[in-house]
């Protein structure tokens, strides 16, 4: 049974800086692409930052030279170092692989991680 578990979110002041972990069991991420997503209040999700297998990152053009993606694939663990950050980062942050896994025609989702950007 494949399971996401984000963690690291809360509430920051504008300009400030969390790292967001995921961790990944019933996957082995080390082969795949996988990204942090996220779902701002009443919009749809939407891809933040994505990381290859072998380590090529990109990065939605909001986030670019504010977040950086890593992983750890000997600990099938994903991280999102955000800095600078701005009242519109404010979303549930969720992390997949590049593109989602599918399971039975169904998206796999973790229960995402609540950051909230105040001024």
């Amino acid at each position: 049974q494949v399971r996401l578990v984000e963690s690291g979110g809360g509430l920051v002041q504008t300009g400030g800086s969390l790292r967001l972990s995921c961790a990944a069991s019933g996957r082995d991420f080390r082969r795949n692409a996988v990204a942090w997503y996220r779902q701002p209040p009443g919009r749809q999700r939407e891809l933040v930052a994505a990381i290859s297998s072998d380590g090529r990152s990109r990065y939605a053009d909001s986030v670019k030279g504010r977040f950086t993606i890593s992983r750890e694939n000997t600990k099938n663990m994903v991280y999102l170092q955000m800095n600078s950050l701005k009242l519109e980062d404010t979303a549930v942050y969720y992390c997949n692989e590049d593109p989602p896994i599918v399971v039975a025609y169904l998206e796999i989702w973790g229960q995402g991680t609540l950051v909230t950007v105040s001024s």
